[in-house]
């Protein structure tokens, strides 16, 4: 046999082919998904029926449901006895659900900055939006702010402002050292809020008027409370997550422990208590006569909880990092700073985003607690609508449309996050 004779590699490639018979198809399907041994099928045929009796117990109400009714006694008169949902009080309530006590005539105003929150999150979450569009992410918050509380514009842009003189005086000072310019900034950027903000909002609100009618957060309930809250705490938490878990992992001792206390103290108290403690006891650590937003108070001891949650999440991605990584970003010549920025914390980001999400949309459920220090979240408000003597008596169709609400927006936070999983994957397994 000569070598020439010898085919080492198929120079032409096969045609493409059925299956074999009984490999495809729906009955292979479910012969290997559904019916593959006599545990996979007894468990196929209980799922089954489990189904079929909630279907059954199900459809008729939902299928003889009502929605032009204005109290439930004409929606049972209608009904005539028969099963079935009564949906008008959602086609009656859903403006008081949805935005609390916000005045009719203004609710254009959360409408545009949960619109322009989607606009703000593009260029963040989507790799396709131009990055140009990250100068209106950085200035949502005070619009957002600007909107939904009214006021003058002049306020947000004058804290702006003191966020660029900070940023200012930490690049002329970082010759003096990174520290020394952090001080300096911090300092800087305290000293403008309190001293500067108002007097020049106010002087600047007399030259060029732009305000809108304040509206005070006692009027703020519903789903807007909800949003308000849980997206101040998700934006938040992460930033300051990734701080606190690279103080934890600091070879400063000082840090070290100041990371530690924080996080493990946070974790060891239930959230319900830190709403209690910004509710009730803040008041009393502030100067006489403070006054001091609830709703910010209730943003604060929120974003507070989920830091300390967040920065173990993301400890846990640094710490499934080999420490060949570290080695190689000191070996490009990369200071810590870099290093962490550019080959570090991508990666630990990545390994983590599963438990951040998941984070997230518990931080999201969470808001509801806010109904006992007095706030009038969804919960509280479908109270206030049973007590009513038009409802009373009603109870799941409110509690589906609150829970199918919140549904929605946990389920399109884990959506995405198995979208970005498949985007930074990286192996081809």
């Amino acid at each position: 046999m000569t070598q020439q004779s010898i085919a080492w590699t198929r120079k032409q490639l096969l045609a493409q082919a059925e299956p074999p018979a009984g490999q495809g198809g729906i009955v292979h399907w479910m012969r290997s998904k559904l019916f593959n041994g006599w545990w996979s099928s007894l468990l196929t045929v209980a799922a089954l029926l489990t189904i079929a009796a909630l279907v059954q117990a199900v459809f008729p109400w939902l299928a003889n449901s009502v929605w032009q009714a204005d109290s439930l006694g004409e929606c049972r008169r209608m009904l005539a006895g028969e099963p079935g949902a009564c949906w008008g009080v959602i086609r009656e309530r859903w403006p008081q659900l949805v935005f609390g006590f916000y005045p009719p005539v203004s609710y254009w105003r959360p409408l545009a900055a949960f619109m322009l929150l989607f606009v703000a999150l593009g260029p963040i979450l989507f790799k396709r939006m131009p990055a140009k569009m990250l100068w209106f992410s950085a200035v949502y918050p005070g619009l957002a702010f600007w909107l939904i509380w009214g006021g003058s514009l002049w306020t947000p842009g004058m804290v702006y402002a003191g966020l660029a003189m900070a940023a200012w005086v930490f690049s002329l000072g970082r010759r003096f050292g990174t520290g020394l310019a952090l001080i300096g900034a911090v300092g800087v950027s305290i000293l403008w809020w309190v001293r500067a903000v108002e007097p020049i909002a106010t002087h600047l609100q007399g030259v060029l008027p732009l305000v809108l009618e304040p509206v005070a957060s006692r009027d703020l309930g519903g789903f807007l409370l909800s949003f308000v809250v849980g997206v101040s705490g998700i934006a938040m938490s992460l930033p300051l997550g990734i701080l606190l878990a690279l103080g934890r992992r600091s070879s400063m001792p000082l840090i070290r422990l100041m990371s530690v206390t924080f996080i493990e103290f946070v974790r060891g108290v239930p959230l319900i208590t830190l709403l209690f403690t910004a509710s009730l006891l803040l008041n009393y650590f502030l100067p006489p006569g403070t006054s001091f937003d609830l709703i910010l108070r209730v943003i604060i001891m929120v974003t507070i909880f989920s830091t300390a949650y967040m920065a173990e999440v993301i400890r846990g991605g640094l710490a499934a990092l080999p420490s060949g990584q570290t080695e190689a970003a000191q070996a490009l010549g990369l200071n810590y700073w870099k290093a962490q920025r550019l080959v570090i914390m991508p990666q630990a980001l990545k390994i983590s985003i599963p438990m951040i999400v998941s984070t997230f949309i518990g931080l999201f459920k969470d808001t509801t607690l806010v109904v006992f220090i007095g706030l009038l979240d969804p919960i509280a408000l479908s109270t206030a609508i049973r007590a009513s003597t038009e409802w009373q008596g009603i109870y799941w169709e409110l509690f589906l449309f609150i829970g199918g609400v919140f549904f929605l927006f946990c389920f399109g936070m884990s959506r995405y996050s198995i979208h970005l999983e498949r985007r930074l994957k990286t192996d081809h397994r």
